[in-house]
């Protein structure tokens, strides 16, 4: 049944200390995240958090995206949707002045178009 292949796999384990100056409040913070999560689920953590800083400090991650969709789309009336839509070359003008990305601007007409299609129902 071995097939030659060895059924034991044996792995080195690394100990890892390291030291970060912290809060009273972050320290139980911390001390619970490490006691609770496997250290598999504290690299995928860290992993994400580091992919994230990158793609922030990078200038191809805009936080807040969703903010900004609500920020241009809540308090429209349907007046006002109607006529973004019928001068949306201009909206996109004036979007990307703001400074805001195609994804973004994608997302905020199709909010638009929901508003203005809420009303013609």
């Amino acid at each position: 049944m071995n097939n030659g292949y060895k059924n034991d796999i044996s792995m080195t384990v690394n100990e890892f200390i390291f030291r970060v100056k912290l809060t009273k409040e972050q320290s139980k913070e911390m001390y619970s995240y490490l006691e609770y999560l496997t250290p598999e689920m504290i690299l995928f953590g860290l992993r994400f958090a580091y992919n994230r800083n990158i793609a922030i400090a990078g200038g191809y991650l805009m936080p807040g995206r969703k903010s900004l969709v609500k920020l241009e789309t809540h308090m429209l009336s349907y007046e006002q949707a109607r006529w973004r839509l019928k001068n949306w070359k201009s909206m996109i003008r004036s979007y990307r002045q703001k400074g805001y990305s195609y994804p973004t601007i994608s997302r905020i007409k199709k909010e638009v178009r929901k508003i203005v299609a809420f009303r013609e129902i």
